[in-house]
């Protein structure tokens, strides 16, 4: 009598070819969100040369990737290079109003916390001071500058 398992010895089934092309599809989609996410200037704190062993976990890291994206990719307008030079003379690591204004942007910490920064804004990179401030302006326009925003 002749064993199917025995035949199919070697062979692989439906649902390992399934699996296989799944897996290559979303190793190629992490490995073009990693690049993406290295010329945007973040890091999500995955190892890029240990993707995880599962589909799920695959899936899973394909998310933080898209969120951390979106939460870098800000579009920054160019109003905003002009206002930085007026506010610090395009200088990130300005400081001004006896203390209280800070960075690129001359940011209070109060906005700076409203958009979402942490810390000093003067010691965040200029990437960032940059991403913090095109979400203030998209929110606000050029009114929280308004001497450098006119």
């Amino acid at each position: 009598m002749l064993r199917l398992d025995a035949v199919l010895a070697g062979h692989a089934s439906a649902a390992d070819e399934f699996r296989a092309h799944a897996r290559g599809r979303l190793l190629a989609q992490r490995a073009g969100l990693v690049r993406r996410l290295e010329r945007l200037g973040g890091s999500a704190g995955l190892v890029v040369g240990a993707p995880a062993r599962s589909l799920g976990g695959l899936r899973r890291e394909n998310r933080v990737l898209r969120a951390e994206i979106r939460a870098l990719d800000v579009p920054i307008p160019p109003a905003l290079r002009r206002i930085a030079e007026c506010e610090s003379s395009g200088d990130p690591r300005a400081i001004g109003g006896g203390g209280a204004y800070r960075g690129l942007f001359q940011f209070d910490r109060g906005t700076w916390a409203g958009v979402g920064g942490s810390g000093d804004p003067a010691a965040a990179p200029v990437a960032e001071q940059y991403r913090r401030a095109a979400l203030l302006y998209a929110r606000s326009g050029a009114a929280p500058w308004p001497v450098c925003g006119a």
